[in-house]
């Protein structure tokens, strides 16, 4: 079973920053599973990319939670991502073009 029905994963990249961008649709316990994810990569990975939480009270389908690497991290970052989607049992992201 996956989970692409419940979180829309977008990837992001340009030179020297990574962005991974999960839209849970205000789910809670759809968001408990994403942060305990997160959680359990960074363990495993040793990294601490930057998490930023976007709530849109208005449009749940705007609720994200992104992932983002930075210049320091971002030659590792997209190791993270992937085993951030295979926990989430994601097995493929949006087309945003």
């Amino acid at each position: 079973m996956d989970n692409c029905n419940k979180i829309k994963a977008h990837v992001f990249m340009e030179e020297k920053y990574e962005r991974i961008s999960l839209a849970y649709g205000g789910d809670k316990d759809i968001r408990s599973e994403i942060f305990n994810s997160i959680e359990r990569v960074k363990k495993e990975e040793g990294l601490n990319p930057d998490v930023i939480e976007r709530i849109d009270e208005n449009n749940i389908n705007h609720m994200t939670i992104s992932i983002e690497c930075s210049e320091d991290d971002n030659r590792v970052c997209g190791d993270f991502f992937t085993k951030l989607l295979k926990d989430l049992k994601i097995d493929h992201c949006e087309s945003d073009i």
